[in-house]
């Protein structure tokens, strides 16, 4: 009985020193964006790859490719953060384009493993709704991170690109009504 107590025990504690050593868990963030202009004058605007002109943070955008699938392009940022992309599905009918990050200092964004998905739908007042959804894991792929690579330091991050790019997006489309 006591031997079948303590290897009860132990089968316990191993199972429970796994379950806190399981390392980080995919992060998600959506944000959406209403715009007043049909979703083709909003493709229009972002529909080239390699123009995110767009996006307050981005100050040059390079790349070969054009927007077929396998297109790299580099987003060139303050400081001389570089963000390295590859698009990966490209759909001009539906206005939407997949795309990941290959290569990016964690001390520019916080995250590893990032995919995303940029998507214009029509609205019902005739407008657009922009979503523009990301997965990814933090900056550091261990057990207790630093709080600047941590899970919510990661879901801050890409929450302030999303936000920041869709609320200029808007501010540019919207200017003239």
């Amino acid at each position: 009985m006591i031997k079948t107590a303590a290897l009860l025990f132990s089968i316990i504690l191993f199972h429970t020193g796994m379950v806190e050593a399981h390392g980080p868990t995919r992060q998600k963030v959506i944000v959406k964006e209403q715009i007043s202009a049909s979703p083709q004058a909003v493709w229009d605007v972002v529909k080239d790859f390699h123009d995110m002109s767009w996006h307050p943070a981005v100050i040059k955008t390079e790349g070969d490719g054009g927007n077929s699938n396998g297109a790299k392009r580099v987003l060139m940022l303050p400081n001389d953060g570089k963000i390295h992309e590859i698009l990966e599905k490209y759909d001009s009918e539906k206005h939407s384009f997949f795309y990941r990050i290959e290569k990016v200092d964690v001390k520019v964004l916080p995250v590893t493993n990032y995919s995303s998905w940029f998507n214009i739908a029509p609205a019902d007042d005739g407008g657009s709704i922009v979503t523009w959804k990301g997965a990814f894991y933090r900056g550091f792929p261990n057990n207790e991170p630093p709080p600047e690579l941590s899970d919510q330091a990661a879901v801050d991050a890409v929450t302030g690109v999303y936000k920041s790019g869709l609320s200029n997006l808007k501010k540019l489309l919207e200017k003239g009504s």
